[in-house]
């Protein structure tokens, strides 16, 4: 063979090896990428060709499909009640994308889940039925804490301490799902004001906002106190000058009511009264390394706390001198927390010291109502002693009953709580953030519900925002809704 003919032989049987090997590559490697890729229309066509799957709340489904006039869509989400629930099913659009439980289960939603195909589909390529999400709210104190909140800006937890189930969970101000789950005008229109709105209606400030948490934090110094030995009991006198005196500089930490008794106060006096001088000073006393450690026993500086939906990461700093660690000690300087984070330290306490994982997923069922995946309640870790966990009840008991707390009194239960208000930008020039945590027992069945709510914002004065002011009767309606049966 002529040597040029033969090169060009072996020339072109390369090209076609090198054709071969990108075809295999696209179909067998790419292929996955090129369909999940959220610009491929075939993908969104397949998704909508059939009605979805439900997320379920007390028994009852909060979402729904409907046939629509979008020609190769031939099916959007609908709500039922969206803006009540959307912090807890987020959306799934037709454009947009999908969040939060419709996110994480949009597989065993739009039924192309692999667990979900019987043997039969898996080889003819039908279309398999879609499973249900069901989810441990409870619909009342969900309903509690929506209408309490009203059209303040903030969020609220709730979470039964023993189980971990998450049985609340608002975001305010909210949005209505519907309006953005289809491809028309209106939804486009939606889309574009809920984008525009400054106070970002999408954003889940229950799990996706971290916030300095203000006087609530004194619970976990002192949980780090009575763990250390620093001090025997919430009755001893702690060592404590009011005001006090911050280590390295000129500047006096004073407390927010001059008549309070908080010069060498004890725990449970320094936590009725909310003294700043006590926590401030103990926090230095046990140093930051100790109060850190205390802090990621209850979660902070967890970056995976999945509930499922993933929540942002609470923060105890690092690297502080003892000013800022003394700041610390309320709650301030760099120390954020999302609701959650605080609703876990109550739960925690009121569950005798151990800590239940939080969930607001129960089981993802197939279409027969089989269970594909079940989430456990009562997985716990232990935090503090029970010793701890009970001083600590006793203390915040005394907030309620006759501290900065009384706004969360619920008849026939004992409430134990915290409140705190937290400086929010320089020089606390803007609104402070309204805290509130706690826990309520029944008296008689011993049905229990931890709370945290936070206030970002409010037509309230400002001389009027307070924990106890704001925050405390949000988690007096959701803990009166969740105890009763």
């Amino acid at each position: 063979m002529n040597k040029t003919i033969r090169r060009a032989s072996v020339f072109c049987l390369l090209l076609v090896l090198a054709l071969l090997v990108k075809a295999t590559w696209v179909q067998f490697y790419d292929g996955r990428a090129l369909a999940d890729d959220k610009d491929n229309r075939r993908k969104a066509i397949a998704q909508y060709a059939y009605p979805l799957g439900d997320i379920i709340v007390g028994g009852k489904a909060v979402t729904g499909s409907e046939k629509t006039d979008s020609g190769d869509l031939a099916y959007q989400r609908t709500y039922e009640d969206g803006a009540l629930y959307s912090a807890v099913t987020g959306y799934t659009s037709q454009v947009y994308g999908a969040t939060q439980l419709e996110s994480i289960y949009q597989d065993v939603l739009d039924g192309s889940d692999p667990e979900l195909k019987n043997p039969v589909d898996a080889l003819t390529g039908e279309h398999t039925d879609p499973g249900d999400v069901v989810t441990t709210i409870d619909p009342a104190v969900q309903k509690a804490a929506y209408e309490a909140l009203g059209d303040k800006k903030g969020a609220a937890v709730a979470i039964d301490p023993e189980s971990g189930k998450i049985l609340g969970m608002v975001s305010t101000p909210s949005f209505d799902p519907s309006k953005i789950s289809g491809s028309g005008s209106s939804d486009a229109a939606a889309w574009k004001a809920l984008s525009a709105d400054k106070d970002v209606p999408t954003l889940n400030r229950a799990l996706k906002q971290a916030l300095p948490p203000g006087s609530t934090f004194k619970l976990v110094v002192a949980a780090a106190a009575l763990e250390d030995g620093l001090y025997g009991s919430v009755d001893e006198k702690t060592d404590s000058p009011d005001p006090y005196l911050l280590p390295g500089t000129q500047t006096y930490l004073r407390n927010e009511s001059k008549t309070a008794p908080c010069e060498n106060a004890s725990i449970r006096t320094a936590l009725q009264y909310s003294c700043n001088t006590v926590f401030g000073k103990m926090a230095v006393d046990l140093g930051q390394d100790k109060v850190r450690a205390m802090a990621e026993k209850f979660g902070f500086g967890d970056t995976e706390q999945d509930v499922p939906v993933r929540a942002a990461e609470s923060v105890y700093p690092s690297g502080m001198d003892k000013a800022q660690t003394a700041l610390s000690g309320i709650g301030q300087f760099d120390v954020t927390a999302t609701p959650l984070q605080m609703a876990m330290v109550s739960a925690t306490l009121a569950n005798g010291g151990e800590q239940a994982s939080p969930h607001m997923v129960s089981e993802v069922t197939d279409a027969d109502g089989d269970a594909l995946k079940s989430y456990p309640d009562g997985n716990t870790e232990r935090v503090v002693s029970t010793r701890t966990a009970e001083q600590l009840q006793s203390a915040m008991e005394t907030v309620v009953e006759r501290g900065t707390g009384t706004n969360a009194q619920v008849p026939g239960a004992t409430v134990g709580g915290k409140t705190g208000t937290a400086q929010h930008g320089e020089n606390n020039s803007q609104t402070p953030y309204a805290w509130f945590t706690s826990y309520a027992k029944d008296d008689s069945s011993g049905k229990q519900i931890a709370v945290a709510v936070v206030v970002e914002q409010s037509d309230a004065a400002r001389s009027e925002v307070s924990g106890n002011g704001l925050a405390a009767p949000v988690a007096q309606a959701m803990m009166e809704a969740g105890l009763k049966d």
